[in-house]
């Protein structure tokens, strides 16, 4: 089954409904995408009303895909506000624990920074997170190259297949040590995690040292069909793989993820079921 959605459902003015109130977004984008990327936890650990909230507001299918804590991922600049990484996985849990009893938790994201290459110590501290999110669905992101060199990709899907983690597939710009190239390959039978981040390739990295100013280009990219059409050629390929592929298009600056996303889905022939009772033809031809 491929399922298809966006990062996060409160920048996305597509699909929401002109009477809708700002608090009913997640109900609208539940109309569209069966699945999201939950980007809030990746900032702070989600207090358990907004969980809870946020499962009672989702249809019984829908699914999130929950971006872990930057703590947990090497991020955090200065004093992580926990006495010690224990403390903070164990609170990352129990946030997301409402999910997964209620069925809706599809996987945690980790996403290590550009700097997290492949060396001993960062192999090291992926053995501990497997430690400290037993029994969880985890997918892993790397941004540094050096994981998939010629002589260190199988070993790397080899060591993920391992921990049993599921391997993150990216498309994104291609621009030095900090960006990787697009592998379509699984390391799991049961799921497998497409992130697409545009193609913008100035815009990639940081050169100017403004963090806010970066973050609204980094994203901006709206993908041409040609270019999704590659993207569907892999999937189609891991759709041989693994038996659940989540896609997620990340390319949100310029407001460009939904319709992507839209043409994507149309592209594969996708008509999702069991969706938000909401739902509006934005998306159609007049």
């Amino acid at each position: 089954m491929i399922q298809v959605g966006l990062t996060g459902w409160g920048d996305h003015p597509d699909v929401y409904s002109p009477t809708s109130k700002k608090n009913e977004k997640l109900m609208d984008y539940s109309a569209h995408f069966p699945i999201v990327e939950l980007d809030a936890s990746f900032y702070a650990i989600q207090p358990e009303r907004n969980i809870r909230k946020w499962i009672d507001e989702t249809p019984d299918d829908f699914q999130f895909i929950v971006k872990a804590y930057q703590g947990m991922t090497g991020h955090q600049r200065g004093k992580l506000p926990y006495s010690t990484p224990e403390e903070m996985f164990q609170q990352f849990k129990l946030s997301v624990d409402p999910m997964r009893l209620a069925g809706k938790l599809a996987m945690i994201l980790v996403q290590f920074p550009p700097w997290f290459d492949c060396i001993k110590e960062n192999v090291d501290q992926i053995r501990y997170i497997r430690t400290q999110l037993e029994g969880y669905d985890v997918a892993i992101e790397f941004r540094h190259q050096s994981w998939y060199a010629p002589s260190m990709q199988e070993k790397t899907l080899s060591f993920l297949k391992e921990l049993n983690f599921i391997h993150t597939v990216c498309d994104e710009p291609q621009s030095g040590v900090g960006s990787v190239p697009l592998v379509a390959e699984t390391t799991r039978s049961d799921k497998v995690f497409v992130r697409l981040h545009g193609r913008n390739v100035n815009g990639w990295r940081n050169t100017t040292g403004d963090n806010e100013a970066w973050r609204k280009v980094r994203y901006l990219y709206n993908y041409e069909d040609n270019e999704l059409d590659e993207i569907r050629q892999a999937v189609h390929k891991l759709e041989n793989e693994a038996e659940n592929i989540y896609v997620i298009f990340n390319n949100n600056s310029g407001g460009h993820a939904a319709e992507n996303a839209k043409r994507f889905q149309k592209m594969m022939g996708i008509d999702f079921q069991a969706l938000a009772p909401k739902q509006l033809d934005f998306f159609e031809e007049e």
